[in-house]
């Protein structure tokens, strides 16, 4: 399963939420979160600190993250995984020991862009957070410290690039599901297009 939305959409939240009803339901489930397979500052930054380009094109290691986790859960997978490749705190890469999970054993994986063209047809359920920049970027900004405005030149790499995302990609009509989670304690299922 992947949650997919904006920087600040709740993500992590809510797949931490599925993944608790999950358990609660009997079901096995691995959490994984994308942001554990960065791409090193040096390749995210190849393109300029500031570049959306670099943010849409060089955040990620998708071929670290289809080999440790996504073909290990694919349907002729191993299930022995590693949850992670980078810290991004350290800018380290990192060789987690392998995890075996159980038969039956439901991945739950949070991220951006995660209905891009090379990972679109991974996902058995898909679940696209629908939120606004300028209540996303709020969040951040109390999480973060960051400046509140969505159109602050600080946040334009990451704006920008999730606009270039939604352009070439429109994860909400890829999604199998979108929630508006606009307010996190009561989301809304939205009805397709």
């Amino acid at each position: 399963m992947a949650i997919d939305g904006v920087d600040g959409a709740g993500k992590t939240v809510f797949a931490d939420h599925l993944a608790a009803v999950l358990r609660a339901a009997s079901r096995h489930v691995v959490r994984v979160s994308a942001d554990d397979f960065h791409h090193p500052r040096g390749i995210r930054h190849r393109r300029g600190r500031s570049s959306p380009q670099g943010f849409w094109l060089d955040s990620y290691d998708y071929p670290a993250l289809r080999d440790r986790v996504l073909d290990p859960f694919g349907p002729e997978g191993s299930l022995h995984y590693r949850p992670a490749s980078h810290d991004l705190a350290s800018d380290e890469l990192v060789d987690p020991p392998v995890q075996t999970a159980p038969a039956g054993t439901v991945l739950v994986l949070d991220g951006l862009f995660l209905h891009r063209d090379e990972l679109a047809g991974e996902w058995d359920l898909s679940v696209f957070l629908q939120v606004p920049f300028a209540v996303s970027v709020g969040r951040l900004a109390t999480r973060d410290g960051s400046n509140p405005d969505p159109n602050h030149d600080s946040l334009t790499r990451y704006v920008e690039g999730q606009r270039l995302y939604f352009t070439a990609c429109r994860p909400w009509q890829r999604a199998d599901l979108v929630v508006d989670a606009t307010d996190l304690d009561a989301p809304i299922l939205c009805a397709g297009e």
